[in-house]
């Protein structure tokens, strides 16, 4: 984790979004963070110390079982954020919270965030609201883990990375993806392998570029259309 004094927090669409008056609420407590790859910022249980809103980049929620394997629920890019309920009292994690991409954030004390939603309808709104964002995405996400193939998740898993990444190529390991689609490393070997001969896709040490988006598309779940409608729909 790298502290700068530079930043853009109204890269974040949600602080983008508040009014003048409810955003400089804010904005004197805001610090802008750089955030590795794998970097996690809290485990099931672990208080939220800061509110996190992403500039860039994304970050993953991961439900942890007892025996410690986990598995992605949901993505939070520039168009969310991270912690936002324990302004609203909730202040323990239930998930764990992991860099999914290069990510800069700004990040906001949870005690200083709990003021402003104190003294603001609007920004205790934005919590409620994005919460159940949240939820929505678990919901599509919990169904696909369920019901779809291990190349069609991976390639709706791709096409949600390199949307947050705005980039065609992501940095992506295959130990890195098979915990959040919480399948076998060897399983993701053998799909990204065949997603890689059908021409969509090239994957070098760690490094996957999306060369045919469209055959990409056409090989993943309805989900991601899906995550995409519903996340234009409720933001």
């Amino acid at each position: 984790m790298h502290m700068k004094n530079s930043g853009r927090p109204l890269d974040n669409k949600l602080l983008a979004a508040l009014p003048r008056h409810q955003f400089d609420m804010l904005a004197p407590h805001l610090t802008s963070v750089s955030l590795q790859q794998a970097e996690i910022l809290a485990e099931p249980g672990d208080e939220f110390e800061h509110v996190f809103f992403p500039q860039s980049g994304m970050l993953s929620l991961l439900a942890v079982l007892r025996d410690g394997k986990a598995i992605e629920t949901a993505t939070v890019g520039r168009e969310g954020v991270v912690g936002a309920m324990a302004g609203l009292g909730l202040y323990k994690s239930l998930v764990r919270v992991v860099v999914q991409l290069p990510t800069m954030v700004s990040r906001v004390p949870a005690s200083q965030f709990r003021k402003a939603v104190a003294q603001s309808d609007i920004i205790r709104n934005v919590c409620i609201h994005y919460n159940e964002v949240l939820l929505s995405q678990a919901r599509v996400t919990a169904a696909c883990n369920a019901l779809h193939v291990v190349e069609a998740r991976l390639c709706r898993w791709l096409l949600q990375s390199a949307d947050r990444a705005e980039s065609h190529t992501v940095a992506l390991t295959h130990e890195f993806l098979a915990e959040m689609l919480g399948v076998r490393r060897t399983s993701v070997t053998e799909v990204a392998s065949k997603i890689q001969a059908s021409g969509a896709i090239n994957y070098t040490r760690g490094q996957i570029t999306i060369l045919k988006r469209s055959v990409l598309e056409k090989m993943s779940c309805e989900c991601y259309q899906t995550l995409v409608e519903q996340s234009a729909g409720l933001i």
